[in-house]
């Protein structure tokens, strides 16, 4: 089937499904908010941060844009979006060319230093402010061999400042995930994370807790897009074998690609999700949230 009928396919079945039909373990899900778009280039996020009260955002998306904005919200669930969008510079403090716009994995330091990490030409790039010029972060040498559309979507930065990345893919269906991690300018891969079934990852956030939370994705076909979302405790160089907190059914939301923790008012740990809608018209921007249970 070719892709663009495949795409349709798929934006016309989340259009019609419920997104409380969830199977969850340890979340619950509280609400979800489309975006409508302000602009035909609102839209293709595949990463997010969000303040730590949960009022404020930061989101990248695939045509090298970086927005900054508010999530307005009432009784405490969102209620309204509002942001300003910045195309990303180069390390010359120019305009990024198309084929190395797709920016796919944020994280943002303490002290509102960002990091991006982009695909097809896999590297990681670093900004003081969003409007900013880029610089390097080394690339490890396994950069340059990911498959072109397998990059780094994942990235986190870590309680201890250390700056944590994966690959989308792995090299067969069994192997597990290698985490790279820059600390002291130095990468090394202390460890990996299991692969359970067909999911990729696809987002990652260190929360208020410190543990690691992974974003997880998998296309089933026309049915649409299963969301799943793991949480490893990580001890100097091991991590655990990982707790599933929430597993969704194919269609239930559109495709999450971007995940912030973070600790509500009330006390509990929040996890908020956003769509990458491939700037498809039959699909959605949405904005995702489901609290932790334990």
């Amino acid at each position: 089937m070719p892709h663009r009928i495949r795409v349709a396919l798929i934006g016309l079945l989340l259009a019609t499904l419920p997104a409380n039909s969830v199977t969850a373990q340890s979340a619950e899900y509280i609400r979800s908010y489309t975006w409508p778009a302000p602009t035909p280039r609102t839209g293709g996020f595949s990463a997010l941060e969000v303040s730590g009260d949960g009022q404020e955002f930061t989101a990248i998306s695939d045509l090298g844009l970086i927005a900054t904005g508010q999530l307005h919200r009432k009784d405490g669930l969102i209620s309204g979006v509002t942001a300003s969008q910045f195309k990303l510079k180069n390390t010359e403090n120019g305009k990024l060319s198309t084929f190395n716009s797709d920016a796919e994995g944020l994280a943002i330091r303490a002290d509102g230093r960002i990091y991006v990490s982009f695909e097809r030409y896999h590297r990681i790039w670093t900004y003081n402010r969003p409007d900013g010029q880029a610089a390097w972060i080394p690339r490890h040498p396994d950069f340059g061999k990911m498959d072109v559309n397998g990059g780094m979507e994942a990235l986190a930065i870590g309680p201890d400042g250390a700056l944590y990345t994966m690959a989308e893919g792995s090299s067969n269906l069994t192997a597990p995930f290698t985490v790279y991690r820059y600390r002291n300018g130095t990468w090394t891969t202390p460890f990996s994370i299991r692969r359970i079934g067909t999911f990729l990852p696809v987002g990652a956030d260190f929360g208020p807790d410190g543990k690691l939370y992974l974003l997880e994705r998998k296309l089933r076909s026309i049915f649409g897009f299963e969301t799943r979302v793991r949480r490893f405790t990580i001890s100097g160089d091991t991590i655990s074998d990982g707790v599933t907190l929430l597993t969704t059914p194919a269609g239930t939301h559109d495709n999450l690609e971007g995940l912030s923790v973070w600790r509500y008012a009330q006390g509990d740990i929040r996890l908020t999700m956003v769509s990458d809608n491939n700037l498809n018209a039959l699909q959605r921007t949405e904005f995702v949230e489901y609290r932790i249970k334990e």
